[in-house]
């Protein structure tokens, strides 16, 4: 089962009081190779902030999976939108089988929602985000939300993929420097050698020497990391060493992935 993670604790679901739904599906699309975004119509009176996560619940699903019917995705779409959209890499479960295939208008359950991965609203300090790979979907959340209300905080986003085409959201991101003034797009290929496609930015894995090209010092920021659990505590364990404080850095995983 996908699980979020935040600060290293599992997160308590029965402290905030969520709410639970049953929406429709309403659209779906690919997003990068083998990663689908799916959009689900928004209730009413469903309010969330820029970050949080819900549990999704498939109905009346003609395969069962050996662990539950229910997942925990980010909350891709911002606040301001309209729609609420989920993405996941296509793995071969029988879950995201069943989602792949579900059709227009279907019906699942959802609850919250979860999570305290937020934005502050003191925007004195800047905010560094460290992502690869589906862990940019928080952070897709907060950079439109930022965008859409003109916030004055100061972003700069590390994004790690191996290739551009296993990158969700990146044209828009790099669109989205131009909306927010406050925005550096910083986006690194592992393996750009196997990509269809040219990439003139940054190459390798997010590292102290990278973090210090593009940050005017590197412990004045606070840090967001999110990603699979290796992923976040190698760079829970790079940004400690590097002289950054503990409480200014700021981590959830996806577990399950």
């Amino acid at each position: 089962m996908n699980e979020i993670v935040y600060m290293n604790h599992r997160v308590n679901r029965t402290v905030t009081g969520p709410e639970i739904y049953q929406v429709r599906l309403i659209a779906s699309r690919e997003v990068a190779h083998k990663t689908m975004a799916f959009y689900f119509e928004r209730p009413a009176d469903f309010t969330f902030n820029a970050g949080q996560f819900i549990d999704v619940t498939l109905l009346d699903s003609p395969e069962t999976t050996s662990d539950g019917d229910s997942r925990t995705l980010t909350i891709a779409s911002a606040p301001t939108e309209n729609r609420l959209m989920v993405v996941t890499r296509l793995r071969d479960t029988l879950f995201k089988r069943v989602l792949m295939n579900m059709p227009l208008e279907t019906t699942v359950k959802i609850e919250g929602p979860f999570g305290q991965l937020t934005l502050p609203e003191n925007a004195a300090r800047p905010l560094v985000f460290l992502a690869g790979g589906i862990g940019i979907t928080p952070f897709r959340s907060m950079l439109v939300d930022a965008a859409a209300q003109s916030l004055p905080h100061r972003f700069t986003l590390f994004y790690s993929n191996r290739r551009s085409e296993d990158a969700p959201f990146l044209h828009e991101l790099q669109d989205l420097q131009g909306k927010l003034p406050n925005f550096t797009l910083v986006g690194t290929m592992t393996q750009p050698e196997h990509s269809h496609v040219s990439w003139t930015g940054e190459t390798g894995y997010v590292d102290q020497a990278m973090l210090m090209r593009h940050l005017q010092g590197i412990d004045n920021p606070i840090y967001y990391v999110v990603g699979p659990s290796a992923m976040v505590s190698g760079f829970r364990s790079m940004l400690v060493k590097a002289g950054v404080r503990e409480h200014d850095i700021r981590t959830e995983e996806f577990i399950g992935y």
